[in-house]
């Protein structure tokens, strides 16, 4: 029968549509086995995760949908919410698209020394800011206060383990194959080095979203201080700090690159076609307004996954103003030709971008179905 059959079978030649077919399916094939071959980018998210949607969660779910990528865990930090706030939105996230097996792990409440009291007081003097996080007096409460959550309340719970020791814990697991990326305030990694100082040199790289240099914009933000950035001037100490530590390679991604993205409400709807769970809490959450469709942290995780994204970089030494006066908390930058006679390391910050590349990637990630453990 097996002959017979192979007989009858060599009679009929293919038809154009289905030489084709076949040439398609060889192609899907082979690059699922080179992309088996290549083991995945081990990354640890460091984020101030409010929501529900926005960039903050937009960015783990780069991440989490990269086949490239493996996500050891996400610490929270207290930044644009309070953290225990943050968890919640993050977890409810993860039972939304069916990856509860990553740990959210929180991190620290707190920055190392500034308090919102003492943020008030600066503003007093120095003038209002227009965006304050989890300060801010438009949506203020209690740092341990969990308002309902829109997407609904979660059922999985947060890690045991406190995000310092976590972080910790797994560059020594995995010496030098970690990226830690930073999208919010720094304190989690401060921490860290203050505990372990071999905690930046066994990490691979860092890789963040902060600063500002010279933005050409007329957002609130920055249009009075274009050196001002929120994540910085939350924890300025702890940015300082981390700046300073022995990583093998800095990456930046500044305001300046962050301001020329937007995400549209025709790239949502787009996203909203796919169908799935995913796609459908970035459309139900979309925020537009004019801060929120900045895709600021998005764009650093992409560029870490497709580094051809960015079209310009230059290499500059930053630090931050712990002057108590109005620059406190702002970015400082040198050029090897005159920074300060001090410990500094060069941070690779992004200037340009490739905007449809980024947006045919994001857009493909948020419609692609979600990938397994």
């Amino acid at each position: 029968m097996y002959r017979g059959a192979k007989a009858s079978f060599s009679k009929c030649p293919l038809n154009a549509a289905q030489r084709r077919l076949v040439a398609a399916v060889v192609v899907i094939l082979s690059f699922c086995c080179c992309a088996a071959a290549q083991p995945r980018r081990k990354v640890i998210i460091n984020e101030d995760c409010s929501g529900p949607g926005g960039s903050n969660l937009q960015t783990l779910l780069v991440m989490i949908q990269s086949p490239q990528v493996e996500v050891l865990g996400i610490t929270v930090v207290s930044g644009d919410q309070w953290r225990d706030e943050e968890v919640a939105h993050t977890l409810r996230l993860l039972e939304i698209i069916g990856r509860t097996d990553i740990p959210v792990v929180p991190g620290a409440v707190f920055p190392l020394i500034r308090s919102r009291e003492e943020a008030q007081q600066w503003q007093q003097r120095y003038g209002k800011v227009a965006y304050a996080g989890a300060w801010d007096d438009r949506w203020w409460h209690g740092p341990f206060v969990v308002p309902k959550l829109p997407e609904g309340e979660p059922t999985t719970k947060a890690a045991d383990e406190d995000a310092v020791h976590f972080l910790i814990r797994m560059v020594h697991q995995y010496p030098h194959e970690i990226t830690i990326y930073e999208g919010g305030p720094m304190t989690n990694l401060a921490l860290a080095m203050a505990i372990d100082p071999e905690f930046a040199e066994l990490a691979q790289e860092l890789v963040f979203m902060g600063g500002s240099i010279a933005p050409e914009s007329d957002n609130p933000e920055f249009i009075n201080n274009p050196r001002h950035e929120f994540n910085f001037w939350f924890d300025p100490e702890a940015a300082r700090v981390v700046l300073r530590g022995r990583w093998k390679k800095i990456v930046c991604t500044p305001t300046d690159i962050s301001i020329k993205t937007k995400l549209t409400r025709a790239m949502v709807e787009q996203i909203d076609k796919a169908g799935t769970p995913l796609a459908h809490y970035v459309a139900r959450f979309y925020q537009d307004s004019p801060g929120a469709v900045i895709m600021w942290d998005e764009l650093a995780a992409a560029a870490w996954i497709d580094p051809s994204i960015i079209t310009k970089r230059e290499t500059r030494y930053m630090s931050i103003d712990l002057d108590l006066g109005a620059g406190y908390g702002n970015t400082l930058t040198w050029t090897e030709a005159d920074k300060p006679a001090r410990t500094l390391q060069p941070v690779e910050i992004q200037v340009d971008l490739d905007q449809e590349k980024f947006y045919r990637m994001f857009v493909g990630l948020m419609t692609a179905p979600a990938p397994g453990p």
